[in-house]
Order: C-alpha cells, then structure tokens, then sequence
C-alpha cells in the first residue's frame, strides 16, 4: 500500500476517534433543519455525499459551525461565479479509484490484478465563498418537501420488515426475523420513536436474504461492536433522508468502537461501507435511490 493511501487510513480514522472521544459520532446529524437538507450536498451538482464523506463533512460542519452542509470544489464555485475568501481551509473528502496493475511478467492470457486506491481532494463549504447565487449557497430555505414524521412511517411501512409493539425493550431478533419496539406512547417524542425504529430497521437489513451482512472474521465483542457501528450510521443516514434529527442508541459502544478504531484503520471505511448498503437498501426498496455510484464525491 502507498504511503498516501496509508497515511488516508489514518487521518480519518484521527478524526473520527477525537470526535467519538468528544462524544459527538460524526455520523449524527448534527443541527436541526428548518426547511433545508441537512444532509451533506454538492452544491453545483445536487448529488448527496455518500459513505465515509458523511461522516467526515458532518464533522467539518460541526466543528466549523456551518449553517449549510453545501459544499464545493475550488473550480466549482468559479464556474458558479463564486471566489474562495483568502485564508480559507478546505475540507479533505476522499473517493476510490480502481486502478488495474500488471502483473511482473504480464502476457498474453494473464489476468491484471484490479485493486482500489484510495485518494483525497478538497472541497469548501458554501460558508466559505463569496458571491455565490442563493440558489447553489442554499439561502434562503427551502420548503420542506414531506412531513418528516410521515416520510419515517412510510419508510418502515415500505421496507416490509415484522415490527411488533410492546415491552420497554427496542431489538431485532434474527431467529425471527422481526423487530420489536416499545409501544409509541414509552418514548418522549415521535423523533425518538423513528430514530430508534430506523435503528433496529438497519440491523434488519443484516438477513442472509438481503445485504447479508454476516459477522465475518469477526467475534464476540468485536462483532456486535462492529454491528452495532453499522446500525448507528445506517439509522443516521436513513433519518438524515427523512429529516430527522439522529439519535446516539449505543453509547455503551463507543469504548469498544474507540478500541477497535485505534487498532484497525480501516474499520471506520469497511463500517461506513456497510451502513450505506443497508439504507440503499431500505431506500432502493422504495425506488428513491438513483443509480449513483457508491464512490461518488462530487
């Protein structure tokens, strides 16, 4: 591996580990909206960020303290008429390029090994550049487009998962295949209900019979850690699409998840991964998913 793409592994995964130790997962939303997406967007093309980009332009948006989670490329906001100010510091995103690689003695008949490289670039946020036109800066608001609670209740209705009410306890059961959740009455408010539900929804996804997310080569703790990672970013990328503002449902976890990240660079990369399968998933079922590739950055 080139020194770059190791030296990417763990810059990341830094970042990631010093905003768990601070209690704030990148991967939760972090403001309310009123009326605007608060969903990580290129603002010149309208795609969504996508994977581990949430959770790095989440961080960036908080810690900056950016009213829009827009972003551009330095060339993006000249084409849309707009000028970085001066003394203004990108945020790094990064994406996954296959890269064919020939064997020491290729020939005829000898496969080349295809093998993704992880590179960065850097993107603004439309906080940082001047004379943007309000529609690309995102200002002002737009009008929500969906009742958010009702978007969340239709999400759950689509996706065709066994939920039953009752109990004070929220899980999946694989053995079942179903979800259990407290009536909606226990919980202090229709987010929680939703946030918790799209938790559980997330873990559904694991079945054999859809993302078929198995434990793998790992165990015990590590495992359900690991799993229990996926379903927090999964449930915060669904809620995102729904308007809602995330909800932390582990944080007995984050001592495991800090454990695992400093020991395992990639783990944030191959979770991340995982949890953005599971809510395409959820969100293909229902045709809102357009056919963008999982890679895409810009």
């Amino acid at each position: 591996m080139k020194t770059e793409s190791r030296d990417l592994y763990a810059s990341v995964t830094t970042q990631i580990i010093h905003a768990l130790e601070a209690g704030t997962p990148p991967w939760i939303c972090p403001w309310r909206r009123t009326g605007s997406d608060g969903r990580p967007t290129n603002a010149g093309s309208g795609r969504l960020y996508r994977g581990i980009n949430v959770l790095l332009l989440n961080l960036r948006a908080l810690s900056a303290g950016y009213r829009y989670n827009r972003w551009l490329t330095f060339r993006q906001a000249l084409a849309a008429g707009g000028h970085v100010r001066r003394g203004e510091q990108g945020s790094p995103i990064v994406f996954f390029k296959m890269h064919e690689v020939e064997g020491p003695s290729s020939g005829a008949g000898e496969e080349c090994k295809i093998i993704p490289l992880l590179r960065a670039f850097t993107v603004f946020n439309v906080g940082q550049i001047d004379g943007l036109a309000p529609e690309v800066a995102g200002v002002p608001e737009a009008p929500p487009r969906w009742d958010p609670i009702e978007e969340a209740q239709r999400l759950l209705e689509a996706a065709g998962a066994e939920v039953r009410h009752g109990g004070d306890r929220a899980f999946y059961a694989p053995d079942q295949d179903r979800i259990q959740l407290p009536s909606p009455g226990a919980f202090a408010s229709a987010e929680d209900y939703y946030a918790t539900a799209l938790h559980e929804l997330t873990h559904w996804t694991g079945h054999p019979n859809r993302c078929n997310r198995l434990l793998g080569r790992r165990h015990g703790i590590e495992a359900y850690a690991f799993e229990e990672l996926v379903a927090e970013m999964g449930a915060a990328f669904l809620t995102g699409h729904c308007g809602l503002q995330s909800q932390l449902q582990h944080a007995s976890y984050i001592a495991a998840w800090l454990e695992a990240l400093r020991s395992d660079k990639r783990m944030i990369f191959a979770a991340a991964a995982q949890a953005q399968r599971a809510a395409d998933f959820v969100l293909d079922d229902r045709g809102e998913h357009d056919d963008e590739s999982a890679q895409a950055v810009a």
